[in-house]
């Protein structure tokens, strides 16, 4: 009986030594991998992880979506408002969120009516080129009122290949005039203005009290 037990001993002892070796495995038994190789092999860019202490990750939290912005300028602004605003965006704002571009406003040619002695035959024409269905715009231009534009162009040719068209329409007294001439001047631009910009446009605002600031046209506004 004592030998059959030390035999037995013996076994399990083999046995257990040959679990803990993992000689049993291709049959079923044995412990457990440590190391488990299959779960590195599904690791998705495990070199982009890097461990942080809690503080670090105090001050780096986690990525939101991006900011919204909007992108912003002025009209054409002259040498003075340049004068006036540059030192307060170089004093306030970053040096990355504007810039003065320099610009020029276009021509602008009329085929143009007038001036009229009186607004009272200034609504005769009106009325005498609606009935060869003209139609007129009154013009903006203090040196040309009272007085009819048939049409604006960038260009004089422009202008003058209209009013050849109206002249074949009936039209017999318009000319073409330069309403508006190139004009160099400068804009304001802010490409980007997010939440903490958008807190300070009251103060840009004050500084520019008579310039407008409206939603960038164009490519800029894809920026």
């Amino acid at each position: 009986m004592a030998r059959t037990l030390v035999w037995l001993l013996l076994l399990l002892n083999a046995l257990y030594w040959s679990w803990a070796q993992g000689w049993l495995l291709p049959y079923g038994f044995g412990p457990l991998s440590q190391r488990e190789p299959q779960r590195l092999a599904q690791q998705i860019l495990p070199d982009a992880i890097t461990l942080v202490s809690q503080a670090e990750a105090r001050l780096k939290p986690l990525a939101g979506p991006p900011e919204e912005t909007l992108c912003l300028q002025t009209g054409l602004l002259d040498e003075s408002q340049a004068a006036v605003v540059r030192p307060y965006l170089e004093a306030s704002w970053p040096a990355d969120s504007w810039s003065l571009q320099t610009v020029t406003t276009p021509e602008r040619w009329l085929v143009y009516m007038g001036k009229f002695a009186s607004l009272a035959d200034l609504g005769k024409k009106r009325a005498e080129l609606a009935a060869i269905q003209m139609s007129t715009e009154p013009v903006s231009s203090v040196a040309l009122s009272p007085g009819l534009s048939l049409g604006a162009y960038p260009s004089q040719a422009l202008a003058a290949a209209a009013l050849q068209v109206f002249s074949r329409r009936g039209v017999r007294t318009a000319r073409v005039v330069q309403e508006q001439a190139a004009v160099p001047g400068l804009r304001l631009r802010l490409p980007a203005v997010g939440v903490a910009l958008q807190a300070q446009l009251p103060e840009l605002r004050a500084v520019l009290p008579s310039v407008a600031l409206e939603a960038c046209s164009g490519p800029e506004a894809e920026r």
